[in-house]
């Protein structure tokens, strides 16, 4: 672990830039694109992770594959003794929150919540206003992607890929 963020040459960008777009490309593909071979880009993606620069990979799947097709995001108020290490807990318990963040405004924090249909959601709702510290919430219902391709649409399938390659 480092202490301090670790300076990325041009060819690191590239790398990261390649993974961003599908963390499935195989290093000899981002090395054939930038002009390094497979060892010289696992090195260097090592030594990125190690920098914690890359912090993980994932897989993205569309939430209604899943039967998640309702979303919302939800302000949170809580009253002033709970500190954000309490709320982080109490989401942590809540497989249905996607993200949970503080926040400025009049908001102490906002969920973002995927579950199967409004009675779901409506569950989850009550368990999370069941804790003792919170005050109120606001929901917000998404009806619709305004950026259909974001990672909060769940719509970017994943691409394949010949993960041979990569190790």
């Amino acid at each position: 672990m480092t202490s301090h963020p670790a300076a990325l040459d041009d060819l690191d960008r590239k790398i990261v830039a390649a993974l961003v777009a599908n963390a499935r490309t195989s290093f000899a593909e981002i090395g054939a694109a930038i002009g390094l071979s497979a060892p010289a880009v696992k090195r260097r993606v090592d030594r990125m992770r190690e920098a914690e620069v890359i912090t993980g990979f994932t897989t993205m799947v569309s939430p209604s594959a899943l039967g998640w097709r309702t979303e919302a995001y939800v302000e949170v108020y809580c009253d002033s003794a709970a500190p954000p290490r309490r709320l982080a807990e109490v989401v942590r318990d809540h497989p249905e929150i996607t993200a949970a963040m503080t926040v400025t405004g009049g908001a102490d924090a906002l969920l973002h919540i995927r579950a199967e249909d409004i009675q779901h959601f409506e569950e989850v709702l009550e368990r999370i206003r069941a804790e003792p510290f919170i005050d109120k919430t606001i929901s917000y219902i998404v009806l619709s992607h305004l950026l259909s391709d974001s990672a909060e649409a769940g719509a970017s399938p994943a691409t394949p890929a010949d993960e041979t390659n990569r190790r």
